[in-house]
């Protein structure tokens, strides 16, 4: 059975009264009848990654909607001397769950390389973490027809020295770069088409594995497009940025499917 999962990411956005607003809307959309139950069986799983401060907030408010809270980074370093940083260690006595590592906008203004992307995987599994990784190509490697290149290094780097573990729940999040906050999405057969070789890049390593990775599409995504997105056989549900501060819209990103 396909797997759903939609993951709301909020970036540097949200204070703490706009947060607790945020529920408060959602569970006045609830009762206004938008959506009577959040639990639906497709969007079997349901994440919102807040800045570091919030993580508390959204932990207490969304279990009470069977939603889990994410990170939305980690260091790669164990602890130590690095202002400013947050470790897996820290992150996992706050009990999250989640994180995402490797996001564009990491990568592009940071200048994380694949290979901090690996090591931050690895000190999110000493603590049971599970990753949500990032993944896609600029609007100029598109350009370039070099997006099947990029992602195939990509997917070589961070994966194909690491065995998975058993109880390990890792998704994969393709972002095409071009579309992330310009309102340009790819269509569904596009990103289909990146989705299915991800894939079969997963199965040359992970062999049966494979099939049950989620992958999901990030990329400007909202109520409106989920759907379509949702129909193609290798897309599990979505990576969700400005969509999912919007407390109607987001409710509605979980009942779409």
């Amino acid at each position: 059975m396909k797997r759903y999962v939609i993951a709301g990411n909020w970036k540097m956005n949200m204070t703490l009264t706009e947060c607790e607003d945020f529920f408060s809307l959602v569970e006045k959309g609830e009762r206004g009848g938008l959506n009577s139950e959040l639990r639906t069986p497709n969007s079997e799983l349901k994440i919102i990654c807040p800045p570091f401060p919030l993580i508390p907030i959204v932990q207490k408010k969304g279990s009470e909607k069977g939603i889990l809270v994410g990170a939305q980074n980690v260091s790669e370093h164990p602890k130590g001397a690095y202002t400013g940083e947050v470790s897996a260690e820290i992150l996992h006595s706050l009990g999250v769950q989640y994180c995402i590592i490797g996001h564009s906008e990491r990568r592009q203004y940071y200048g994380e390389t694949d290979e901090i992307i690996q090591k931050k995987w690895m000190q999110l599994r000493k603590f049971n973490i599970n990753p949500i990784i990032c993944i896609g190509e600029t609007l100029e490697q598109r350009e370039n027809g070099q997006t099947i290149e990029v992602i195939k290094s990509q997917i070589k780097q961070i994966f194909y020295n690491v065995e998975l573990e058993n109880n390990e729940d890792l998704i994969i999040a393709y972002e095409p770069v071009w579309a992330i906050g310009t309102g340009k999405t790819a269509t569904p057969e596009m990103a289909q088409e990146v989705h299915g070789y991800i894939r079969n890049l997963l199965a040359e390593h992970y062999w049966e594995k494979a099939k049950d990775i989620p992958i999901l599409y990030g990329g400007s995504v909202k109520s409106s497009n989920i759907k379509e997105l949702l129909k193609q056989e290798d897309i599990n549900g979505a990576l969700v940025g400005g969509a999912s501060l919007d407390p109607n819209e987001f409710t509605l990103l979980l009942i779409s499917n």
